[in-house]
């Protein structure tokens, strides 16, 4: 077990280390500018990428609100259970996203997706949502990137296709983001 464990943590530090820290600093600055402009932020994901939209969310809204001159306008659009259900029940699971953003997200608007494969469906109906609605997308993703890295405005790979590593990653990236406005 031991020997699983250190290869674990070798690998695990090989995908932190490429974390493409110039991406991160665009991703920050395009947070800085929907929060200058009041706009709204939406993120979003498929199982894990959905508990760490949750928890990214929580930390922006509450923790890092907390210390700008204007709260963050968000929402983790995986928080909803029942309207989730009944957007998959009545019309189709790979609609769930940007149907909630039929509701609210306007032109300028930014949303930000977490995907390991890039693949999901229901994440590349709601990138070309956005693009026909001039919405900016931002792709966290895995090695592969997908077809939502050949449509997101800004696309940042993280170099694993381990679903485990990729999402700790993208918790990562989550968390510089937020505590970029906690403690700069």
């Amino acid at each position: 077990m031991k020997n699983y464990l250190d290869h674990y943590l070798i690998e695990h530090k090989a995908a932190i280390d490429s974390i493409p820290l110039d991406l991160v600093e665009e991703i920050i600055l395009k947070f800085t500018e929907a929060l200058k402009a009041d706009r709204q932020i939406f993120v979003f994901g498929n199982g894990g990428s959905a508990a760490n939209a949750s928890h990214f969310i929580t930390d922006l809204g509450k923790g890092a609100s907390d210390k700008t001159f204007r709260r963050f306008r968000c929402m983790s659009l995986n928080d909803n259970t029942a309207w989730i259900t009944a957007i998959g029940n009545d019309y189709s699971y790979d609609d769930i996203f940007y149907r909630k953003l039929e509701n609210f997200a306007k032109e300028g608007d930014l949303v930000m997706m977490m995907s390991v494969s890039g693949n999901s469906p229901n994440l590349i109906k709601t990138v070309e949502y956005c693009k026909d609605k001039n919405i900016f997308t931002i792709a966290l993703t895995g090695k592969a990137g997908g077809k939502i890295a050949d449509l997101a405005d800004l696309v940042l790979k993280v170099d694993s296709d381990h679903y485990g590593r990729v999402e700790d990653c993208h918790m990562h990236i989550c968390h510089m983001i937020a505590y970029a406005f906690m403690e700069n």
